[in-house]
C-alpha cells in the first residue's frame, strides 16, 4: 500500500526533504513521515494534507484489521490502556498503551508534541500528546509505568517525537518553565535550581523578555526518558517544526485556528 519516497513534496522549505532518521511513506492519500528507529512497527506522523481524514479513516493507511483507539485529550498526563478508548464517547485522557496486539492508538496535536514508544521484545505500544502541562504532569514517565508494569523494560523502548512547535518558536513564561523542569525526576525541586538541569540539556532558550522563557519542549523530554531509563540512542526527534511550515502543519499558536494533525502506530502479538 505505501512505499518510501525520497522527495515527496515540490517545495523550497528548508530542510523539508532531507530529514536523516526519518522517511516520507507514499500513498494513494497522501504523505505521512515515519521515523527509522520505529521501522519495524506500522506507524505514521501524518501532516495537515490529511486534514478531514480522523483515525478510523488514517488507520487504513497504516494496517489492514487493526482496532482503533483515542482518548478525548484534554492537556492532562492522564495515560489510558487502549481497551478503555474503543468507542465513543472518547474517554479523556492524553495517553495510551496497547493491552493487545493488533491495535492502532493515536493522538492528535497542533504543536503539541507527539510522542510514539514500542517495545520491540512485546509489540507493545503507547502513544502520548505531550504538551507542556503533560511533561510537566509526567505523562510519559506515566505511559513507561503502564508498559513496565505489563513487562517491559525501559531500556529495551523505542520512542519517536513527531513534529511539534520547535524551541526558537515557543515563548513561555517562567512558571512554566519552572514546572516542566520540576518533572523531568521523579524528585524535582520548583525552583530556580531546577532550571539548570533544562539548561544542560538544551531546552531552555534565551527570550528578550526576562520574564519569559523559550522552551524547546522536545529537549525537555529526551532528558525526561533518559531520567527514566530510556537509552538516548533509541529516542528520534523530528526536527520539523509545526510553527514554522504553513504548507505541512496546522499550527494554534500561529494560526489560532483549531485544527490538528494526528499520530498513531500498531501494537504486535
Amino acid at each position: 500500500m505505501a512505499e518510501a519516497l525520497e522527495a515527496p513534496f515540490d517545495r523550497p522549505d528548508a530542510g523539508f526533504n532531507d530529514l536523516p532518521g526519518w522517511t516520507w511513506i507514499g500513498t494513494y492519500g497522501g504523505h505521512y513521515l515515519q521515523a527509522d528507529r520505529l521501522a519495524d512497527f506500522e506507524h505514521g506522523f501524518f501532516s495537515r494534507q490529511w486534514q478531514g481524514r480522523g483515525p478510523g479513516e488514517l488507520a487504513g493507511y497504516l494496517s489492514a484489521g487493526i482496532s482503533v483507539h483515542r482518548p478525548q485529550q484534554i492537556h492532562s498526563a492522564l495515560v489510558l490502556a487502549a481497551s478503555e478508548a474503543s468507542a465513543e464517547p472518547w474517554p479523556e485522557a492524553d495517553g495510551l498503551v496497547s493491552d493487545a496486539g493488533g491495535q492502532s492508538l493515536w493522538v492528535c496535536g497542533a504543536d503539541c508534541t507527539p510522542v510514539l514508544l514500542a517495545d520491540p521484545r512485546s509489540g507493545r505500544v503507547a502513544a502520548c500528546h505531550a504538551g507542556w502541562r503533560g511533561v510537566a504532569g509526567r505523562i510519559l514517565p506515566g505511559a513507561i509505568a503502564r508498559l513496565v508494569a505489563a513487562g517491559s523494560h525501559a531500556a529495551d523502548l523505542l520512542v519517536a517525537l513527531g513534529p511539534c512547535v520547535s524551541g526558537a518558536n515557543y515563548q513561555v513564561e517562567r512558571p512554566v518553565s519552572l514546572e516542566v523542569a520540576a518533572a523531568l525526576r521523579r524528585h524535582g525541586c520548583q525552583d530556580e535550581a531546577a532550571l539548570q538541569e533544562l539548561i544542560t540539556c538544551g531546552a531552555l532558550l534565551a527570550d528578550p523578555d526576562p520574564h519569559h522563557d523559550r522552551l524547546d519542549i522536545r529537549s525537555a523530554i529526551v532528558r525526561q526518558l533518559e531520567n527514566e531509563g530510556v537509552p538516548h540512542s533509541a529516542i528520534a526527534v523530528c526536527p520539523l517544526c509545526t510553527v514554522a511550515l504553513p504548507t505541512l502543519f496546522h499550527s494554534w499558536r500561529r494560526d489560532q485556528v483549531k485544527a490538528v494533525q494526528w499520530s498513531g502506530i500498531v501494537s504486535q502479538g
